[in-house]
This record gives C-alpha cells, structure tokens and sequence, in this order.
C-alpha cells in the first residue's frame, strides 16, 4: 500500500487528513488493492454493488449502455480518481452503469461500511471522511448535470465546442491534450464518430481549432463561444 500513499493523498475522499495518517486509516477501512487487465468488468450492469473504489494506476470507464447495446461513455478515470460511491448511498445499490478497466489498472476497493460506521480508534478520520463523502456526492450531482449539458445540445458543433473550450479551461491552456480517443470522445458526446471527424475537419478548415491526434488548439475562442449563446 506504501507505493500508492501517493495517489491516496490526492483523492478527494481523504482531503484534509494527513499523509502519516493514511496508511494506519486505509488499513482500518479493510481497503483491498485489486489489480485488473485491460478491457476487465469492474461492476456489471444491475450488480449490486457494496464497494467504493479507487483507481491507483491505469484507466477505468463508466459506460452506460442501452437495451440495444448503444454506449455513452458517462467518466474516463485516472489516478486518484472515484467510481461506486452515488451507487452504494442508494437503497438497493444495483449499478445503473457499467465500469470496466480502460487499461490495465490497480484499484483500491473499500467496504461502503467501513466509511460510515465509525470506530473507537479511529473516529477523528470518520468524522472527516464522512465529511468528505458528502461533498464527493455533491460534486457528483454536479458533475451529472454538467454532463446533462453536453446532452440537450442538439448541434454537433456545439457539442464540440463546448467540450474544447471546458477542455482548456481546466488545463488552464488554448493548447491542450486530451485523454479520449476519438472513438471515446464520440461516445462521451453520444454521436457518431465518422460525423465528428467530419465536424472536427470543417472546424479545422474554418480557422476555429487545430489538431493534430489528442492535441488540440483553439485558434477562434469567441467564435466558439458564440455556438453555445
């Protein structure tokens, strides 16, 4: 677990506890490190799930999949990043989502009780990780209606820009790197990536962005603003 103290210290879900005491709490949750390949189902669809989980190393996807098998890719998780923990505060805790291994990973999985349930030896470090489970949900919420955002758009264009112009606002940068494939920004978008790609060129060609694979560039910024007014 020392070789993951690290990524543990930036997950928000220990926010404000301190590194010396990370490791001694981690062991009081029954936290297991489990390690996956490439393309592994992490939680099935309708599964019930009583685990929060945490991912160490690598990349996990949370899909959400459709009757006829149609994918929109709701999260792409690094390091530090979350997953489970709006599925195991709800009554029955079945997944509406699939969560799966985008590349080999590590992932830290922690008992749902073990975080509410406070103990004698342990009850300052519940105290706050109850806190921050709060504020995890809440950001969760928010996170969803942010994506609501992407959804209501009906334009290809518009859904583009605004994916870019929140791409570098958060890398703080016009030129940026992103981690999607095109087959996964088409799916996180839910349109078709051939469309998309012939979208991407037409932005090229008309001076609003640069691209050369995941690097992006946004040459026009007010042009792209003025999609989403």
């Amino acid at each position: 677990m020392k070789d993951y103290l690290s990524v543990l210290e930036k997950t928000r879900l220990f926010k404000n506890i301190e590194p010396s005491d990370l490791e001694k709490l981690i062991n009081c949750l029954r936290g297991e490190v489990r390690k996956y390949e490439s393309g592994t189902c992490i939680i099935a669809l309708e599964q019930e799930v009583n685990h929060i989980g945490i991912v160490l190393e690598g990349q996990v996807e949370i899909v959400k999949e459709n009757i006829a098998g149609d994918r929109n890719i709701i999260a792409m998780l690094e390091k530090s990043g979350m997953f489970a923990e709006g599925i195991v505060c709800t009554q029955k805790r079945l997944s509406p989502v699939t969560v799966r291994t985008k590349t080999k990973a590590d992932v830290l999985m922690i008992p749902y009780e073990k975080i509410i349930i406070t103990c004698g030896e342990s009850c300052t470090f519940h105290s706050l990780l109850i806190h921050n489970m709060l504020m995890l949900l809440g950001e969760k919420n928010y996170a969803l209606n942010h994506k609501i955002d992407f959804l209501i758009l009906k334009g290809l264009r518009e859904k583009l820009a605004l994916y870019l112009l929140e791409e570098a606002k958060r890398n703080k940068s016009m030129a940026f790197n992103i981690t999607l494939s095109r087959n996964d920004l088409a799916e996180y978008l839910n349109v078709s990536r051939s469309a998309m790609s012939r979208e991407l060129s037409r932005m090229k060609e008309d001076g609003l962005i640069d691209y050369y694979k995941n690097s992006f560039k946004i040459i026009n910024e007010e042009a792209l603003k003025s999609f989403l007014r």
